[in-house]
């Protein structure tokens, strides 16, 4: 057994229950921070170290990042508050930046080794259609568009500021939308990838998205923490395809029907405000938002190329991860095993 140990935050979401049985195939010991009472906690592997608390709790960030002097330290910071709401939130804030601050300062305090930070794409400003994205140096909240980015662009500034001003060897990763198998918290993608497969969603709409494997994303992120650069970031994305092929990925693959038609977003668009206040009113995630036709419609070209380079990050196809996906759902019971037939 090695003296190295990393900690691991948002363990039991999509990305970080990939990285955990990743860093647990390879030998690795693993300690994972969890929310008390979080469900998915059963999803962590066994062999895995569990300390029960928040990004704001202190001392359970003490109890964290404590251990025996010969021990190394290499930290992934996962944990974050998706949402797909435009206006501001303090709950969000106080994760997104606070809780990462929290983790900077325990950082610096326990002397870790390296830390990784997830970012994301949505924290480098759009450019105009037809030019590709790619990393950027400068993380400004007034460039970006949504809550969501503003809070993970103020947070990136701030590991970015440590590694300048307190020597903190981190490296950030900014990853474009995340779906794929092992996604025990049935996120939103997972929910909508099975509402297609059964049928209950017939109507595709125009424009664009890029998502990446989670199971790549892991790997990738665990090679950022192995070789990634001091004060770097690493955009780690697919290709841009379009929303309707995704449909067809989900319908050919699970075997459902093929969905009726393709809305085009400047169709969609003047009634995207009624899936919003459907969200404000029901208090639950909203499906279809002015910013789900933002994001739908916006450039999602980006370039992984430098993660290619350096860190030998590679991303499955579409096809491929939509495939597994549906039969890991299938082995957990979302979906009917004879779903379209």
């Amino acid at each position: 057994m090695n003296g190295r140990l990393y900690l691991l935050t948002g363990a039991t979401g999509l990305l970080g229950g990939n990285i955990v049985r990743e860093l647990i195939a390879r030998g690795e010991r693993v300690r994972a921070l969890a929310l008390p009472k979080d469900t998915a906690i059963s999803g962590i592997p066994h062999g895995v170290e569990v300390v029960e608390g928040g990004l704001l709790d202190v001392g359970a960030l003490d109890r964290f990042f404590s251990v025996p002097e010969t021990d190394e330290l290499i930290v992934i910071h996962a944990a974050g508050i998706v949402t797909m709401d435009p206006e501001p939130s303090e709950t969000v804030r106080a994760v997104n930046v606070d809780g990462t601050g929290n983790i900077i300062e325990k950082c610096l305090q326990y002397k870790v080794k390296k830390l990784v930070y997830i970012s994301s794409t949505s924290v480098i400003p759009e450019l105009p259609s037809g030019q590709v994205i790619r990393e950027v140096e400068d993380y400004d909240p007034d460039k970006v568009i949504g809550y969501y980015a503003k809070t993970k662009a103020m947070a990136t500034g701030l590991v970015m500021k440590a590694v300048r001003k307190n020597g903190l060897d981190a490296s950030v990763v900014c990853p474009s939308g995340i779906f794929g198998p092992n996604d025990y918290g049935f996120g939103m993608i997972t929910s909508a990838l099975i509402m297609v497969a059964e049928g209950k969603l017939r109507i595709s709409v125009g424009g664009t998205f890029n998502s990446v494997d989670a199971r790549d994303l892991a790997a990738g992120i665990i090679a950022c923490a192995e070789r990634g650069r001091k004060g770097e970031a690493y955009i780690m994305a697919s290709r841009c395809y379009t929303f309707s092929q995704l449909m067809d990925a989900i319908c050919k693959e699970a075997g459902a029907k093929k969905y009726l038609f393709t809305v085009p977003l400047w169709l969609v668009r003047p009634f995207a405000g009624l899936g919003t206040l459907y969200g404000r009113m029901t208090k639950k995630p909203a499906w279809f938002s002015r910013f789900t036709v933002y994001n739908l419609a916006r450039n999602n070209d980006y370039s992984a190329e430098k993660a290619e380079r350096e860190l030998g990050f590679r991303c499955r196809s579409l096809d491929e991860s939509i495939a597994d996906t549906v039969r890991w759902l299938k082995r957990e019971g979302k979906i009917h095993p004879n779903v379209g037939s």
